[in-house]
């Protein structure tokens, strides 16, 4: 791994559930994580529900926009973090690869995405406490 870790969160459309994951590990890792997101097939914009609950945790993605996944991108990742993209998602030897099976907030009203934000937050801190282990 890198001096400073990579990380790559990838989901389909790039408008959800990634979004979040790479906004709440960019937050909490205070730049000391190098975070990225694509999706498969992105959309056309952030999912609007998705920029709300994240706006009630003070976390502004009004500028972010869906991505396409690149090889780059993946090569570049120390960790490759995939949200339902499946087959989709290219994998290379020597990468660590997570599949985090959470539910897509696509179509989803602020009270069902509220959870699936609370369980991707819970997931990066494990993740962070393992990329950065506290130094003694």
């Amino acid at each position: 791994m890198s001096p400073q870790p990579e990380v790559l969160f990838v989901c389909v459309h790039n408008a959800g559930r990634s979004q979040m994951a790479a906004a709440l590990l960019h937050h909490r890792a205070g730049g000391r994580v190098s975070v990225r997101s694509a999706g498969s097939a992105p959309a056309d914009t952030v999912n609007p529900v998705v920029v709300e609950v994240m706006a009630e945790v003070g976390l502004d993605l009004g500028r972010e926009f869906p991505k396409p996944l690149t090889e780059d991108a993946v090569r570049a990742a120390d960790v490759v973090i995939t949200m339902g993209c499946g087959d989709a998602c290219p994998v290379y030897p020597g990468k660590r690869y997570l599949d985090w099976r959470l539910d897509d907030p696509a179509g989803l009203g602020v009270e069902d995405v509220r959870p699936i934000r609370d369980e991707i937050d819970r997931r990066v801190v494990a993740l962070l406490t393992e990329l950065l282990p506290a130094s003694g």
